[in-house]
């Protein structure tokens, strides 16, 4: 069955077009398939207009457009008077028609590891529809529901945000059956005057799109927690809690973390579960928490979804782990991947995990962005943290890391500049073999993350 035909989304969006049937949905020609819908969005340095005639070329199934492109035939046009707005009527009328049940995920940290473990354990049990990437934005999330197979039986949305107020058009578009909150941090927080608690309440949004009986769960942990359970109930929903500690509804016990494994004893509604996770970090086993509640609030096999969590792996700079030979018969260089973000805590997360590893640590940092007024202090507090994990030598790009790197004694300190690219070459001379290298920094705002070139720099030593 065609995820779209022509028909269905002429009347939704309102537009006028041929005959076609769609069986995908693009916005980008780089990745668009045979028999896609093609929507040319507009953006602020580039106009999907400008490549609507190529993306016919490539096999679109139609194009989404509000002027013809020059050329194309009309009966492949689906024009429209707002292609975002089209975007969206089609994401709700996607989520209008469907049965599945709908599991959204935000939080200032953890979201997409989370979003990907939920991912995990439902595929192998269900016909599964989650979000690609970090596609959790004004136009990832409608472009998501209007992607979700017809026959979906669960359905997972990562939902994002940097200002009061993003999240909410997005949960009711969304309307989940779950909503979880991984946890509130100081991320994102110059956009909010009120602080941390600005940063909870924008969160809290994401109890706005519930359905009826609604779950709501929720890190009791975090000092937002009894706030934030406050504005669940408010909106009518079942809260239920994770994380360390008897008082939990999912809680953790006998957590032992290596370098490259968590295991733990999961209490899930009562149901004792044994988990391993093949990556290191506490904070991996506090975010399975509500995978495994969603599993069994569903009414799944939470066996089944601790099986599934053992060969879940993270993305690509994300925290991924890489061994890497750059001499022959020598030991390789540890990478620790994280590049594609950071936050305060994040980055000490990411520490702890590269302290646990045997080997030279070397830590190469970017800024960290969006931390408002107090951005030097939460730079320069990172220090003790540095040290308790035992890093040898700090690579600090940008003027933020900068202030960090003159904060270490003087043998701690490998090279800082302005510009991630800056460090390749002192980079590239330090390393040897048996090194355990994390990268780490701010997206920025680029197409391309800031640290990706130092990332890139490193696997480009490997031994051919």
């Amino acid at each position: 069955m065609s995820l779209w035909t022509a028909s269905e989304a002429a009347k939704i969006t309102g537009g006028k077009t041929g005959n076609w049937s769609a069986d995908g949905v693009s916005i980008d020609t780089r990745t668009l398939k045979q028999g896609d819908l093609f929507i040319a969005l507009k953006g602020p340095n580039v106009d999907g207009h400008d490549y609507a005639g190529q993306a016919l070329k490539k096999g679109a199934a139609a194009v989404m457009v509000e002027h013809m492109p020059q050329g194309a035939s009309p009966e492949l046009c689906l024009v429209v008077d707002d292609t975002m707005e089209a975007l969206k009527k089609l994401g709700q009328a996607s989520r209008a028609r469907s049965h599945a049940k709908i599991i959204a995920v935000t939080g200032s940290v953890g979201k997409t590891g989370t979003k990907d473990m939920l991912e995990a354990v439902f595929s192998a049990q269900a016909k599964t529809h989650a979000s690609q990437k970090s596609f959790n934005n004004h136009w990832g999330v409608p472009l998501t529901l209007a992607l979700m197979p017809r026959d979906t039986e669960v359905g997972i949305f990562e939902i994002g945000m940097n200002h009061a107020g993003e999240i909410s058009p997005l949960v009711k578009m969304v309307k989940p059956d779950i909503a979880i909150i991984t946890t509130v941090e100081a991320v994102h927080i110059e956009h909010f005057e009120d602080g941390e608690q600005g940063v909870a309440k924008a969160k809290a949004e994401i109890f706005e799109g519930f359905q009826k009986n609604g779950k709501a769960f929720l890190n009791k942990n975090n000092k937002w927690f009894n706030y934030l359970v406050e504005i669940a109930e408010k909106n009518r929903a079942i809260v239920s809690s994770f994380g360390e500690g008897n008082n939990a509804d999912a809680r953790l016990s006998n957590l032992d973390i290596s370098s490259d494994e968590t295991s733990f004893r999961a209490l899930i509604a009562g149901k004792k579960i044994d988990v391993t996770l093949s990556v290191s970090g506490k904070h991996h086993a506090l975010n399975s928490l509500p995978v495994l509640l969603a599993v069994n609030a569903l009414g799944y096999d939470l066996e089944q979804a601790a099986q599934s969590l053992e060969d879940w792996k993270q993305r690509d700079g994300r925290g991924k782990q890489e061994q890497i030979i750059i001499q022959k018969d020598g030991p390789p260089v540890i990478l620790l991947d994280e590049h594609y973000n950071a936050s305060p805590v994040a980055m000490r997360a990411a520490f702890e995990a590269m302290g646990r590893i045997p080997g030279r640590k070397i830590a190469v940092l970017g800024d960290m962005a969006e931390l408002g007024k107090n951005v030097t202090t939460y730079h320069t507090e990172l220090a003790e943290d540095l040290l308790k994990a035992k890093v040898d030598l700090l690579f600090a790009a940008g003027p933020d890391m900068g202030l960090l790197y003159n904060k270490l004694p003087i043998d701690k300190r490998g090279a800082k500049a302005e510009f991630p690219s800056d460090l390749i070459e002192p980079l590239e001379k330090e390393i040897r073999p048996g090194d355990v290298i994390l990268i780490k920094g701010s997206r920025g705002g680029a197409e391309k993350p800031k640290m990706l070139c130092l990332v890139d720099a490193v696997k480009a030593l490997a031994h051919k």
